[in-house]
């Protein structure tokens, strides 16, 4: 697996003028025309994760590599993506065409009552990808077009008008893709859900085979969170109806899954960045998750 994509790196891969504005501070929003990196010599991006957010429209065959999930859009899909996941896409049909935004959380830092990662849509374990009917596309392209207007004006709060129009894809794409909603639960158990999915997540993904998992138990999670682990346990269990150990366990399985996929690394190896000392152990815990041996699960 590559190492995170810069916002510097983009900018030298699809062979772009560096902003003069690329500081952090700030934050950083810029939109493109697909159309302008596509064809016989277009450079196809390693599956990575990328120090920035994107939202896509993607018109034609495509699959996305997401994680340890493989999507194919076959028309029209909006395709939502953030630092935390890595990901890929692949061209399946000459036709290709859309456009797409790329931003950092600073970019709207104190312009919104929500961390971006908070939105479903750009969560980890959430599906990144919505499929769009012809009659929606229209729509969707017209807000990528008015974001170009924008910034190829001298208008001096252009990129207010940006952050608005992301914000309406961002709702477009929740609208058009319920999410199932949780039943009430206490703040303090969402508090604790959240710092919890927060230190799970700050480990991955795993970028080399010398880099392993800090914490793999609930015992360990608990202690970083300074509460008690039944404590830990019962506001999980308020707010995704899932153990402290399911969670673990799933997101191993998760990260696994892509390392086998995407890596050249042995099974050992793997195991190892997982917080496996044995590999029969790796071998067992995957089986009893998946019903495959890492091998036959990587030869598929």
């Amino acid at each position: 697996m590559e190492k995170i994509q810069s916002l510097e790196e983009f900018y030298r891969a699809k062979e772009l003028r560096m902003p003069a504005n690329l500081g952090r501070e700030n934050g950083h929003f810029n939109v493109f025309n697909s159309e302008e990196f596509l064809g016989h010599h277009a450079r196809q991006l390693p599956y990575s994760r990328k120090d920035f957010y994107k939202i896509a429209l993607v018109s034609g065959r495509n699959r996305y590599y997401y994680a340890d999930k493989t999507m194919d859009v076959e028309t029209h899909g909006l395709f939502f993506a953030n630092p935390q996941v890595p990901y890929q896409c692949e061209p399946l049909s000459e036709e290709q065409s859309g456009l797409f935004c790329i931003f950092t959380e600073a970019f709207f830092h104190q312009f919104t009552t929500m961390k971006l990662q908070e939105y479903p849509i750009f969560k980890p374990g959430g599906q990144p990808i919505v499929y769009l009917p012809d009659a929606q596309v229209g729509p969707v392209r017209e807000i990528f077009e008015k974001m170009l207007a924008e910034m190829a004006s001298d208008y001096q709060y252009k990129l207010d008008l940006c952050r608005n129009y992301v914000m309406e894809l961002i709702h477009m794409g929740l609208k058009m893709q319920p999410i199932e909603v949780s039943p009430s639960h206490s703040n303090a158990s969402t508090r604790i859900s959240s710092l919890f999915t927060d230190l799970l997540e700050r480990q991955f993904p795993i970028e080399s085979p010398v880099q392993q998992v800090n914490f793999r138990s609930a015992t360990d999670f608990a202690s970083q969170l300074s509460v008690h682990v039944n404590h830990l346990n019962k506001a999980l269990k308020d707010t995704t109806g899932k153990s402290t150990s399911e969670l673990i366990a799933e997101r191993i399985v998760q990260e696994a899954k892509a390392l086998l996929m995407h890596t050249d690394w042995n099974v050992s190896e793997i195991g190892y960045c997982l917080g496996f000392q044995e590999p029969a152990h790796f071998n067992n815990f995957f089986k009893k998750k998946t019903q495959l041996t890492p091998r036959s699960f990587r030869s598929v």
